[in-house]
């Protein structure tokens, strides 16, 4: 009887302590902190010198020391490979062993010359052996039986903290990997240059990822090379390396195959040709993935360590998301830049448009007097005797005038422009497609745009690049009269013309925004001669030069605006050219 009680008392005292380190190893979630503290816990528990947690490293295959405690500060760098040692041994076999004299076993691999007994025991997690817990003793025979079935225990609840950790870490991942995509997003729906957005997706990436440098890198427009664009952590034998070749160059096959490439260490790899730079910068391990948007890879995204690596499937994918996002922010502001050229070469278009409008009223008032002059001289019927010197000047009179007429026909000729073919224009979607290129410019001015379309809008007859150039015109006309910002509504609808027509017979196009507006005058002048503009700014052409748009399509233009309470602009054009 007395036995009994004794055996229960133990087994008391063993779950006991097995509470009491159960609520010591549980009160964290940092999964190198949850590991040093079982460690600790089964070294006093076991009254062992020392100890040590091997983990099975995924990439390698290697027991590596997670956790030491009484071991030289070496063994830290220490490894086995399964099946290599008495902890090899456990890890291969899933049993626990104890050694009484590890001197006679020709498992042990020495790590402290005073040790002499040795208890290990698999740390199994979901059914997989993850690891080895080990402790030591300093004298023969040191641990029993019952020591045995304890650290079982405590290995059984170790291993549940550590599947916890890992748990709890991949969560710390991915919530660190949602922050930076938000601070991405952020930063490319905060500015449309390319360099400031490029250089916070390197900074992010290096920072999520851990790496030391990483790199974007972008075609050539002839797709032969890739340049450096941006980079993280780069010291300058990295930023100043020769461009590289696509064809021969370990990341031209990350963009020839648009899939991801990894080297485990770089300064040894045959295929890596910067292994110099690699040499200089401190850098191994490399992880690529391709920018991609719709099409071909346009560039590379790349992290290094600065020691051998295998990057897991989830860093991949991580990885990968931000070369998306990088892809966007890229193909977001080269948008941007297409736009601003083209609001360039209209704004010169308009000058050139107007100096031909200019030149044709200037030479139709010069046309006017001159053919007047031409009668009148005519009517004087001058005739001189020969060898008068004034019949010399009366001929000159004449051929100057020939001269400044044709000169005058001459300039009316090159402002007449050629009836242009027209075809069906589908209004809403030329306007839509027009809010893809200005869109990302209001919003930049704060800008809101607005569209109200009518579904079933019938097509008009018209040369599509006159009025996309026509409407756009009057988009940035309004983007400059809301400095400050204010809102922009394009609608289109139906409309019947002549008021006696049941059906409509027109299409009308408004462009309302909520700028300066315009005084009476300047509404009345805006679609009037080029050479009346009372613009304070620009050229002043634009309205001018939209009314003879609508004018060769047969249509009407119509304003409402006040001064501070903004203008609506109305394009109406008939169904067809006709009309």
């Amino acid at each position: 009887m007395s036995d009994e009680l004794a055996e229960l008392k133990a087994r008391y005292d063993r779950l006991n302590v097995l509470y009491q380190v159960g609520s010591v190893i549980h009160s964290t979630l940092e999964p190198q902190e949850a590991l040093q503290l079982i460690l600790n816990q089964a070294v006093e528990l076991m009254r062992a010198a020392s100890g040590s947690i091997l983990l099975i490293n995924p990439m390698n295959g290697l027991l590596e020391i997670q956790a030491a405690k009484g071991l030289p500060p070496s063994a830290t760098e220490f490894t086995l490979r399964v099946g290599q040692g008495i902890t090899g041994w456990v890890a291969r076999r899933g049993k626990p062993a104890r050694v009484g004299d590890v001197q006679s076993d020709p498992r042990y691999v020495l790590l402290r010359p005073e040790v002499r007994s040795e208890l290990a025991v698999p740390l199994e997690v979901a059914g997989d052996v993850r690891g080895v817990l080990n402790v030591d003793a300093d004298r023969p025979d040191a641990f029993s039986a019952a020591d045995q079935e304890l650290l079982e225990a405590l290995a059984e609840q170790a291993a549940r903290v550590i599947h916890n950790t890992w748990r709890y870490e991949q969560l710390r991942l991915k919530a660190r990997f949602f922050e930076s995509l938000a601070s991405v997003s952020r930063t490319i729906n905060s500015t449309l240059n390319l360099d400031d957005a490029l250089n916070v997706i390197t900074r992010e990436a290096c920072v999520l990822m851990q790496a030391k440098v990483c790199s974007l890198m972008l075609l050539d427009e002839n797709r032969d090379w890739l340049d450096l664009r941006a980079s993280f952590g780069a010291g300058p034998a990295y930023v100043n390396r020769p461009r590289l070749s696509v064809e021969e160059n370990l990341l031209g096959i990350v963009v020839r195959r648009r899939k991801p490439l990894q080297v485990e260490n770089v300064q040894v790899s045959n295929s890596y040709q910067s292994v110099d730079v690699a040499q200089t910068e401190g850098l191994v391990a490399l992880l690529s993935v391709p920018l991609v948007y719709g099409g071909p890879a346009i560039g590379t995204l790349s992290v290094y360590t600065g020691h051998p690596y295998r990057f897991s499937n989830e860093e991949v994918r991580i990885l990968s998301a931000l070369a998306e996002l990088s892809a966007i922010a890229i193909e977001k502001a080269r948008l941007y830049e297409r736009v601003v050229d083209m609001e360039e070469q209209l704004r010169q278009n308009e000058k050139l448009s107007a100096l031909g409008l200019l030149a044709a009223e200037v030479a139709h008032e010069i046309r006017n007097p001159l053919t007047v002059l031409k009668m009148l001289y005519h009517s004087l019927d001058l005739k001189f005797p020969e060898g008068d010197p004034r019949a010399k000047d009366a001929r000159i009179i004449d051929q100057k005038i020939g001269q400044l007429n044709g000169i005058v026909e001459h300039v009316l000729d090159l402002a007449r422009t050629t009836e242009p073919a027209f075809a069906p224009v589908n209004l809403n979607q030329l306007i839509e497609e027009l809010g893809l290129l200005v869109r990302h410019k209001l919003k930049h001015q704060n800008i809101q745009w607005a569209q109200k379309f009518e579904p079933d809008l019938p097509q008009v007859m018209g040369a599509a690049t006159q009025l996309e150039q026509a409407f756009l015109n009057l988009i940035l006309n309004a983007a400059e009269a809301m400095p400050e910002g204010g809102a922009l509504t394009i609608a289109t609808r139906p409309v019947r013309l002549p008021r006696a027509s049941k059906q409509p017979t027109h299409v009308a196009v408004e462009f309302r925004d909520t700028g300066q507006g315009m005084t009476t005058e300047q509404r009345r002048r805006a679609v009037t001669s080029v050479l009346s503009t009372t613009k304070a700014q620009g050229t002043g052409l634009g309205l001018a030069i939209v009314s003879r748009v609508v004018e060769v399509h047969h249509g009407k233009i119509k304003i409402r605006s006040r001064l501070g309470h903004g203008t609506t602009v109305s394009i109406i054009l008939p169904y067809s050219s006709g009309g």
